[in-house]
């Protein structure tokens, strides 16, 4: 299980004081960054794509594909490291870290893109934090 099964509880404030603002809104407050302005949108380097908030590794960059929605996508997390909740109105699906509850953004499915699970894992930019892999240079 990618989250080793630790959860991370912080307070209130404690997030407050290790997260920007801007993270704090999406994380812990459920918010969105605007459409194509996220750095992780069109980046692709080799590597693993942690929870901003606790460190938790989330997807390897193999997953991660172009959709043209204006976020990163990825076609599956890693096991154990993605809780998912249908949103109230039953069109979306939360996608938040296992281990801290923070909010990543929405997954899709059935939208037709090539990839093994057929399914869109809209991530916020400011929820990930990119590990670059590592060469043996």
């Amino acid at each position: 299980m990618a989250t080793n099964g630790l959860s991370v509880h912080k307070s209130e404030e404690e997030w407050r004081a290790i997260l920007s603002p801007e993270q704090f809104h999406i994380l812990r407050d459920k918010g969105t960054e605007p459409r194509g302005t996220g750095h992780y949108d069109k980046f692709y380097d080799e590597g693993v794509y942690n929870c901003a908030g606790c460190g938790t590794p989330l997807y390897k960059s193999g997953t991660k594909f172009s959709s043209g929605c204006g976020w990163p996508a990825f076609f599956e997390g890693l096991p154990g490291a993605i809780n998912r909740t249908p949103d109230a109105d039953g069109r979306r699906t939360e996608i938040t870290c296992a281990a801290c509850g923070g909010h990543l953004g929405h997954v899709f499915k059935g939208e037709g893109f090539k990839t093994p699970t057929d399914e869109r894992h809209c991530v916020n930019s400011v929820s990930i934090k990119f590990v670059p892999e590592k060469s043996d240079l």
